[in-house]
């Protein structure tokens, strides 16, 4: 009886998952560097409440604005490309059936094979082998800007609820070294999650985007605690 081999690939997962971390720790770094740059320079509580809130709605708005306009020009450009692949595909049928053959030469096939796999492919499916070999482009790789700019919005706005909820819980003295200390935490927490996720190493994510993270919380402290001595 013959072993059925099964193979499970995390590639699939890229599209989602890139805007997901992107969302979460954008959300978790700007807010509490928003928060603590306000803390900085000053004690009143409403004053950082409402420097929170407001980078939250308007970081997630940003966020899902940006990524629908930037993966909205990706999926015009894979369409203007397979428009144009289908247009060649109904003038050009031998030239295409030459290009493909060519592909599979260069990935090391035989020529005499090469042409016959290319002629199978294309008898079955010629438009789809054109695309995933001659363009790159198959389901899991194609740009969806709804999926990415909800998904960018959400994750946002979850990320950037940590910071907001620690900075009400805080007293007033404190929300600087609890927030930061909160975020750091927080992002050490996605990192780890965003690696194990998509199958890669834990250690060298986490302390990537944890280093990165105190970097702008120092800063933003820094130039808040400037501006609040100089006002």
């Amino acid at each position: 009886m013959r072993a059925t081999h099964k193979e499970s690939h995390l590639i699939e997962r890229i599209g989602w998952l890139r805007a997901a971390v992107l969302g979460a720790n954008d959300g978790l770094i700007s807010t509490s560097s928003l928060i603590v740059g306000v803390a900085a320079a000053t004690t009143a509580p409403h004053e950082v409440l409402v420097a929170g809130v407001a980078g939250l709605v308007a970081g997630a708005m940003s966020m899902a604005a940006g990524e629908y306009v930037s993966v909205s020009s990706q999926a015009d450009t894979e369409e203007a490309d397979m428009a144009r692949e289908r247009q060649e595909l109904a003038e050009q049928p031998e030239a295409e059936l030459a290009e493909l053959a060519a592909i599979y030469e260069q990935r090391g096939v035989e020529p005499d094979l090469a042409l016959q796999v290319a002629k199978q492919m294309m008898a079955k499916d010629a438009f789809a082998a054109h695309a995933r070999d001659e363009l790159g482009l198959s389901g899991h790789m194609m740009a969806n800007p709804v999926q990415a700019a909800l998904t960018s919005a959400a994750t946002f706005a979850s990320g950037a609820a940590l910071p907001l909820i620690v900075a009400l819980l805080s007293p007033a003295g404190t929300v600087v070294w609890s927030v930061s200390i909160a975020c750091l935490i927080g992002l050490a927490t996605l990192g780890a999650i965003g690696a194990w996720a998509g199958g890669a190493s834990v250690l060298k994510p986490m302390i990537r985007v944890v280093f990165w993270g105190a970097v702008a919380l120092a800063f933003t402290a820094v130039i808040g605690a400037l501006i609040g001595k100089a006002v």
